[in-house]
């Protein structure tokens, strides 16, 4: 039997010892910028003085081997119930799809009004994200604005932890709520690290900042046991060069020095490497994706791999106005060249309007982009029996193969059905009253929605969780 798999290649072997090259020369020339005093100070000891002047430290290339070798090659994600879901890394990954992008707003699925992010919508994405199932985690979506502020990060985790049952991608805005956050989590469900389904994302500060929030907080989850995302976000042009391949040495170099620290932290702890690339538009002052910021984000994956560490990339997201034709163009670049290259994680799906709102449009819509990408990806079987030299014989010239075996036993299952189009004829369409597949989508939407899954603990994870914030005010 043989599969045939479309597969795209970016860089060639050499290149990749060439882009390595570049972000170690990075390091060991530029240095990074450590603003946490006790990362700075067990760099210090490490790489000796000499590498040292004030918070800058320079990383010598033989510390990168060691923390190449020693990070984990494969990642075990379970659920919350302690199932496992899926490995990342290996030669057998494969993309896995989140939702989720910290948004401020939501837009309304009737008019697509932004309005403030609250409790409700966090409940009800959660739980469209458990009800749809090629996303295979749900990351923190937004930042809830209904509760005092001071209390946004642990409201919001409650509200993630409790509608959901799929392995966590999570966010804190608030550094020094992050351990609070997961003491919640310990109080609701015991240990994190034995079965980890919470996987907490960071980001370093480009260009070449360990900014103290985040390598304390990844101190923290390490500690813990748990695998961590190291992810940095670029505007090419104005905080990483204009260059893709300016914009890759620098944010690698981040990356590895990310990997360095987390590795001195605790030899062997699983860690997952990306890039969020991104162009920076000096006439508006707004960051946008284009073809070239999503090459960066392939020649990332294609680096991770060269390295045998899991990796964690772009979902492509931030433009449109809503699930229009420039959020659409955008995702189908994007998830299918992820979707053809090196496997890993792609956790925000579902974001507008610069990543400021989530759509649950949006989010609808992109499972059936995931679903056509991986069928893509999936390519098609080639031997004896899918070829059907046999039935091409006895079916005969001239003649249809609508009664033929196999595509009686295949009809069903055999091609990609839309979940939310229906195939019409143009008859059918004008008999319809000649619809646009935009409003179809909304209509579809908001009856999606009105039947959402419940974890059948939610109402005791609530219970526990509002008393545990009780105790904090």
């Amino acid at each position: 039997m043989s599969n045939i798999r479309p597969h795209l290649t970016l860089l060639t072997e050499e290149q990749k010892h060439d882009v390595h090259q570049y972000a170690v020369q990075v390091l060991e020339t530029v240095g990074v910028r450590v603003d946490s005093p006790s990362a700075l100070r067990m760099l210090e000891k490490r790489v000796g003085s000499s590498n040292v002047e004030g918070r800058t430290v320079r990383i010598p290339g033989e510390l990168i081997e060691w923390a190449i070798r020693t990070a984990p090659k494969r990642i075990q994600v379970f659920d919350r119930r302690g199932n496992p879901q899926f490995q990342v890394g290996g030669a057998e990954d494969r993309i896995r799809f989140g939702i989720g992008v910290t948004a401020l707003y939501y837009q309304e699925p009737e008019t697509d009004t932004p309005v403030l992010f609250e409790r409700k919508h966090m409940r009800d994405m959660v739980r469209l994200g458990n009800k749809l199932p090629h996303y295979d985690m749900v990351s923190t979506v937004g930042i809830v604005r209904d509760v005092p502020e001071h209390l946004t990060d642990v409201y919001g985790s409650l509200e993630h932890f409790a509608n959901g049952t799929k392995p966590m991608v999570l966010l804190v805005s608030d550094e020094h709520k992050f351990e609070e956050v997961l003491r919640m989590f310990e109080t609701l469900h015991g240990d994190l690290g034995g079965k980890p389904f919470i996987i907490p994302y960071f980001n370093p500060v480009s260009p070449l900042v360990m900014n103290e929030g985040t390598v304390d907080k990844m101190r923290v989850a390490i500690e813990r046991g748990l695998p961590v995302i190291i992810s940095n976000y670029s505007m090419s042009g104005a905080t990483t060069p204009i260059t893709p391949a300016g914009t890759l040495a620098v944010l690698l170099a981040e990356l590895l020095a990310a990997l360095v620290i987390g590795q001195m932290y605790k030899e062997g702890a699983p860690m997952l490497l990306g890039m969020l690339p991104v162009y920076f538009d000096m006439k508006t002052l707004m960051n946008f994706y284009d073809p070239q910021s999503i090459l960066v984000n392939l020649a990332c994956a294609e680096m991770m791999a060269f390295y045998g560490i899991p990796h964690c990339g772009t979902s492509g997201s931030g433009t449109g106005w809503g699930m229009d034709l420039l959020a659409a163009e955008t995702y189908w670049m994007n998830t299918l060249t992820f979707a053809l290259t090196k496997g890993g994680l792609a956790p925000f799906v579902g974001d507008t309007l610069g990543s400021k709102a989530i759509s649950p449009l949006t989010l609808i819509y992109c499972h059936e982009i995931i679903d056509q990408c991986l069928r893509i990806a999936n390519g098609f079987q080639l031997d004896n029996e899918h070829t059907g030299l046999k039935e091409i014989q006895a079916t005969g010239a001239g003649k249809s193969f609508i009664t033929a075996p196999t595509t009686l036993k295949k009809y069903k299952t055999g091609y990609y059905v839309n979940s939310i189009f229906p195939r019409w004829s143009m008859e059918k369409w004008i008999e319809a009253g000649q619809p646009h597949a935009q409003k179809w989508l909304r209509g579809y939407s908001i009856e999606f929605l009105k039947d959402l899954p419940v974890p059948e603990d939610h109402e005791e994870l609530m219970r526990k969780g509002e008393e545990f914030i009780k105790a904090l005010v």
